[in-house]
C-alpha cells in the first residue's frame, strides 16, 4: 500500500473531458489506459478534466490545481487540450500562446511537460483541426516538450472513424481511447515519464 506521507511522484493531467475517458465503456479512458501501463504504484496520479475547456480557460486555471495537490513533492505535468478552441472561434494566435504560457509557466515551476494533441472529431473541419495540431506542435517545438500528434494518425483511421460514428461523432468509445493510449506510449512516454511501462 502507497504511504502518501512519503515522497511519492505527482502525475497531473489536465485537458477537456476526454481526460476523464468521457465516452469510455470500461470508464478508463486513455489515461487510465497509459498510467496502468506504467508502474502506477510509483505515481499518484490526479487527473484534472474540464468538459469544453478551451486553452484561455486551461491556461486560467492549471496552476492553481495542480499547486493544491503538488505540496513539496516532485511532479510531472500532461497537458491535452482538446480542440475547444475551434468551437468558440479563439484565433490560433491566442490558442497558441495559450499554450506557451502554460509551458513556461510549468517549466519555471520545475514541472516537467508532455503534450497530447486534440484527437479527430467530425463536427469540424478537417483543415482547422489540423492546422490547430500543427500550431500546437510548433509551440512545443520550440520548448523541447514531448508533443503526440493524435490528429494525423487518427483522422482517417477505420477504427477511430467507427467509434465516432457510434457515438456523437466527438468522443470515442472504448476502442478510441485504446488508440489514443497507443499513440502516447509508442510516442516515448517511458523516456519522459521514467518508470517501467508494459508492452502494448
Amino acid at each position: 500500500m502507497v504511504d502518501l506521507t512519503q515522497d511519492v511522484r505527482r502525475l497531473f493531467v489536465v485537458g477537456d473531458e476526454l481526460v476523464a475517458g468521457f465516452g469510455d465503456p470500461r470508464a478508463l479512458g486513455w489515461v487510465g489506459r497509459v498510467v496502468a501501463r506504467s508502474s502506477p504504484q510509483q505515481l499518484l496520479t490526479f487527473t484534472l478534466p474540464v468538459a469544453g475547456e478551451t486553452t484561455t480557460a486551461l491556461s486560467a486555471r492549471w496552476e492553481g490545481e495542480v499547486a493544491r495537490r503538488r505540496g513539496n513533492a516532485e511532479g510531472a505535468l500532461v497537458i491535452a487540450p482538446g480542440a475547444h478552441d475551434l468551437v468558440v472561434g479563439t484565433s490560433m494566435a491566442r490558442s497558441r500562446l495559450n499554450l506557451a504560457n502554460v509551458l513556461d509557466k510549468a517549466d519555471a515551476l520545475h514541472l516537467p511537460a508532455f503534450v497530447v494533441g486534440p484527437p479527430p472529431r467530425t463536427d469540424l473541419p478537417g483543415d482547422a483541426q489540423a492546422a490547430l495540431s500543427t500550431a500546437f506542435a510548433d509551440v512545443c517545438l520550440r520548448r523541447r516538450v514531448p508533443y503526440v500528434e493524435t490528429y494525423q494518425p487518427l483522422a482517417n483511421h477505420e477504427q477511430w472513424l467507427a467509434d465516432l460514428a457510434s457515438t456523437d461523432g466527438v468522443h470515442p468509445a472504448q476502442a478510441g481511447h485504446g488508440l489514443l493510449a497507443w499513440l502516447v506510449l509508442h510516442h516515448d512516454w517511458a523516456g519522459w515519464i521514467g518508470t517501467v511501462v508494459e508492452e502494448v
